[in-house]
């Protein structure tokens, strides 16, 4: 047997460059690169590996470690799971960092790569620097926490041990179901150890992601209940856009005219103009989708994870006659809300499904209620886009904050309303440009009323809903879609957390755009809890106040231009529609990414729509609105479905 010998880092990169992805017989690198922050535990071991010999591997040098998760993910994502970026980094808390990134990428089951940095394998010395030691257990390091958030976790103590570590972890990273966070602890010490690897550990591997077909057996059962359903409903999920189903899915809708609706993950898969697409479905939906699921009496669910706010909380569907049929890889998903099972691709089950059902005559029973309730959704749209505020304007969403709201638009220096700046992209933006989005009161906005021109132009982050996503995932989006124009919307609290990779954009040369809206608060969990009977505590912006000993002082004033500008980003500071139209027009314009500093009126953004969440309330409570809102959260709990 023929051997090298390699330390146990130089065989990692060597292994890595080697991987490839076939996909409907197309077949490309699967490794990307690495985004890496180098520390005392990683960069004599790894990093003197990539500095030695990278291959065709791109290094990315990341500001903070969550931040450098997050663009893999935005990268991966984007490109539907077919590449992915590796990341690295130190011992301690450098390695901890990345933690929730992992957990980020598990939730949506999208593929990343992790080598956090670890203790020495050897014990010596112990305790190294930035160590965690646990006094009944001396194995235990920071990486263990990444075992609840990883799909596979290992630990490399021998050299010789990363290789059949690296065979499984490329097995989860290309397995549809599988998918996820897969993190590699590399103790310091065994990243310099040699080995004499079989050189056939390095040959080129080609991992196919294959089509599941389904049985025939799970055919009839779906073809069984369709077929003596009127008023059928799909829901495209996110496994529309990783199986690349949505043309086969807009053949399957117009030939049995079943109108769909859209979760976070699958929407754009079909563009928003199409007669049959009906928009974002549940919690953060629309009335269209919402108004057509209550009445639906089979939903089929399409690549869905049926998360709370795609199912407004098991309650949406309100026909008692209603049953599910669920196409989906996963069987753990297949098996939700006691539906028909149809383990299988996307696009494959479509294709087959539509066959059978043909053969049956099938057509739906709907006559005039999909345009009629289409067309009432986009007048709404219509208006909630030209939303200003004026002098006895009332704000749109629960309007909790009237009495302030004088206060705020005086600070601020705007009368900018949420879903008019919205509207106002929609225009000026170009159909190609891709949004992301991941948490604060924008991705509901977003979901109910952006309107996607183009396929895949629309990339939010929602099964974590993780604050900090959207600057850094917008890095790897622009790093996946290099020509397009890539625009993170974020709101104040959401830049607040984190933007690092905001700087790794500019020594990238990759332009992004952040488009900031700056309400001076988290007006996204402050609707929650005045919705819910409490007052506004802790979610304003507001200095600590020296009498009461409260955040309930004067807000706080924050210039989010001036803060992009010392990075070197091309800033504009909006307080009109005017400048609004001048800055994004000069944006386009701009080789250097940009940040629009947009200040929006509290309480401008959208709400309702046939929808409901279930949340914890107080079931004991001095506030009579609070009692009086835990009653109608247990009303709704009652009538939501119990599987």
């Amino acid at each position: 047997m023929e051997t090298i010998r390699l330390t146990m880092a130089q065989a990692l990169v060597k292994f890595l460059d080697n991987q490839y992805i076939s996909f409907d017989g197309e077949e490309q690198k699967f490794i990307k690169g690495f985004f890496t922050i180098f520390g005392h535990g990683n960069v004599l071991g790894l990093g003197q590996a990539l500095e030695q010999d990278k291959g065709d591997l791109i290094v990315h040098q990341g500001r903070n470690e969550q931040g450098m998760v997050h663009a893999a993910i935005g990268y991966a994502k984007q490109n539907h799971r077919k590449q992915i970026y590796a990341c690295t980094s130190s011992v301690g808390p450098g390695a901890a960092n990345m933690i929730t990134g992992a957990a980020t990428a598990t939730a949506n089951r999208i593929p990343v790569l992790l080598f956090p940095g670890d203790t020495y394998a050897a014990r010596q010395p112990d305790p190294v620097l930035q160590q965690v030691e646990q006094f009944h257990d001396l194995t235990l390091t920071t990486n263990d926490a990444y075992k609840a958030v990883s799909k596979y976790w290992d630990r490399i103590n021998r050299p010789e041990q990363i290789m059949f570590s690296m065979i499984n972890a490329m097995r989860i990273l290309t397995d549809p179901v599988e998918t996820g966070a897969v993190t590699i602890a590399l103790p310091q010490d065994v990243q310099g150890e040699a080995y004499d690897y079989p050189v056939s550990f390095f040959k080129k591997r080609v991992h196919r992601i294959e089509r599941k077909i389904p049985t025939d057996a799970m055919i009839d059962d779906a073809v069984k209940v369709i077929k003596n359903k009127k008023k059928p409903f799909i829901i495209c999920g996110g496994g529309v856009r990783y199986s690349e189903a949505a043309n086969t899915l807009k053949e399957f809708a117009e030939k049995f005219d079943i109108p769909f609706g859209e979760t976070q993950a699958g929407k754009s898969a079909i563009t928003w103009e199409h007669r049959l697409n009906m928009g974002g479905i549940g919690t953060t939906g629309n009335l269209a989708s919402n108004v057509l699921a209550k009445e639906a009496d089979v939903i089929i669910g399409i690549g869905t994870r049926y998360t709370d706010f795609t199912t407004a909380s098991k309650w949406l569907f309100q026909n008692p006659q209603v049953d599910f049929v669920n196409i989906n890889v996963a069987s753990f998903d297949a098996y939700k809300l006691d539906g028909i099972k149809v383990e299988a691709d996307a696009k494959v089950a479509l294709e087959i499904l539509a066959d059978r059902l043909e053969k049956e005559d099938y057509e739906s029973a709907y006559t005039d209620e999909i345009d009629n309730i289409k067309d009432r959704w986009n007048n709404e749209v219509d208006r909630l886009f030209n939303i200003k505020y004026k002098e006895d304007f009332v704000p749109e969403v629960r309007g909790h904050l009237d009495d302030k709201i004088d206060e705020y638009k005086e600070v601020l220096e705007s009368s900018l309303t949420q879903t008019r700046v919205l509207g106002m992209l929609d225009s000026l933006l170009d159909d190609s440009s891709i949004i992301v989005g991941a948490s604060g009161s924008l991705p509901g906005d977003l979901q109910r009323v952006w309107r996607p021109k183009e396929q895949n132009t629309y990339h939010m982050e929602y099964g974590y809903s993780c604050m900090g996503y959207e600057v850094n995932a917008a890095l790897g989006v622009k790093l996946a879609q290099p020509d397009r124009e890539v625009y993170a919307m974020v709101g104040d609290g959401s830049y607040m957390m984190l933007h690092s990779e905001l700087v790794t954009s500019i020594q990238e040369g990759a332009k992004i755009n952040i488009l900031l809206f700056d309400n001076m608060e988290f007006g996204c969990i402050n609707n929650l809890q005045m919705g819910h009977g409490m007052g506004s505590f802790g979610t304003e912006m507001r200095h600590r106040n020296p009498k009461t000993g409260l955040l309930d002082d004067k807000l706080v004033k924050m210039d989010f231009a001036m803060n992009a500008a010392s990075y070197g980003c091309k800033t504009y500071s909006v307080r009109t529609e005017e400048e609004l139209i001048n800055a994004v027009q000069d944006a386009k314009k701009q080789e250097v990414s940009t940040l629009i500093d947009i200040k929006v009126l509290p309480k401008t953004m959208t709400d309702g729509y046939e929808s409901w969440w279930r949340v914890g309330n107080a079931e004991v409570a001095e506030k009579d609105s609070i009692m009086n809102a835990t009653k109608e959260l247990k009303d709704k709990i009652n009538e939501a479905r119990k599987y």
